[in-house]
């Protein structure tokens, strides 16, 4: 059984993984109306990614006899002024992910919750995974700026994604 407080901070992670499924969606959907259908590919798989990540803490809760807990999510923002502001946000967003993470292994060390800790270090590299994906399509969109040209070709290479 997970002492109360870790069985709180990891509801409040499920609730941050569903939000994160739900902002890529809102990307996507975004990228879908632009006519961007790589990106738009790129962010529903990422949407998708999320919510096994949510689901990954789920079980882990389960598994521990404890009980999960479902708060509102919040509603993510629907549009974007370009590709990079999209993805900068997706950056910042797994920035942020990546702290929340960092806190939960906190807990877990101060708790000396060394099943959860464990289970942690999955989503502490995948964290690093999420944010060097992210960065590296950052860099890429502010190197070619604008040109419509060159956001086509990123858009087709991000479509290929599997």
């Amino acid at each position: 059984m997970l002492k109360p407080n870790v069985q709180e901070a990891i509801n409040q992670q499920i609730n941050r993984e569903l939000f994160s499924s739900y902002l890529y969606l809102a990307m996507s959907a975004h990228f879908e109306s632009q006519l961007l259908k790589g990106m738009a590919k790129w962010m529903r798989i990422q949407a998708k990614e999320e919510r096994v990540h949510a689901m990954k803490f789920y079980d882990y809760v389960i598994d521990r006899g404890s009980t999960v807990a479902f708060y509102p999510i919040e509603a993510p923002t629907a549009a974007w002024d370009s590709p990079l502001a999209a993805f900068e946000q997706a950056y910042q967003h797994e920035q942020k992910v990546t702290g929340h993470i960092a806190d939960l292994v906190n807990l877990a060390i101060k708790e000396k919750d060394h099943a959860t800790l464990e289970m942690l270090q999955w989503f502490v590299k995948e964290q690093v995974e999420e944010e060097v994906n992210a960065s590296e399509i950052v860099g890429k969109l502010k190197m070619i700026g604008e040109a419509p040209g060159m956001v086509l070709m990123i858009d087709h290479a991000l479509g290929k994604r599997e």
